[in-house]
């Protein structure tokens, strides 16, 4: 048994999942509403309070389905119920983040300012000029246009200088030593 598939997911007070025949969850919440479309070969049940994920086999696959299903499954729930953010932070000389309307536009030492449009269900809020933080109710989406941004100035190992998740420690290198 899967160690993280059998652990069934506790539906909190405002929360409602409900799951089609054909295996699509529909999970809404205060935060809004998350639908997905889950493998056709696992099972899920909404059982007081409660949904539990069951395979129909000890197949390979059916065992690497069942634990994925349930974490998808718990993220929706958390999602629409929490929601989810990630932190990014801008370190580097003249490096500053500002939002123009749902547009996030930010100065990261190019020619150009670099601009990055919200996603549907992604939202920026800015902590200062320097602190970027990423909310949303589908994580998958939110760590997507975290790691975008990112990717934009990846930390570099012998300043740090760049975009880094607030999490995220830097192994730091030394400069060559001079004669």
């Amino acid at each position: 048994m899967s160690r993280v598939g059998k652990m069934p997911i506790a539906i909190p007070a405002g929360v409602t999942v409900t799951v089609t025949p054909e295996n699509v969850v529909t999970v809404k919440g205060p935060k809004g509403e998350l639908v997905k479309a889950m493998h056709k070969d696992i099972n899920i049940a909404v059982e007081d309070a409660q949904v539990v994920v069951t395979r129909p086999s000890d197949v390979k696959e059916h065992r690497a389905l069942h634990g994925l299903t349930r974490a998808l499954l718990n993220n929706m729930v958390v999602g629409v119920s929490q929601g989810f953010s990630k932190t990014l932070e801008l370190n580097g000389v003249g490096y500053r983040a500002q939002l123009q309307g749902k547009k996030l536009v930010m100065n990261l030492g190019y020619s150009h300012p670099v601009e990055v449009e919200a996603v549907d269900g992604v939202d920026f809020k800015l902590d200062g000029t320097t602190k970027v933080i990423v909310e949303g109710i589908d994580k998958e989406k939110v760590g997507a246009v975290a790691a975008n941004i990112r990717s934009w100035r990846k930390p570099e190992p012998y300043k740090g200088k760049g975009i880094k998740y607030s999490d995220e420690v830097i192994r730091r290198k030394e400069g060559k030593t001079g004669k």
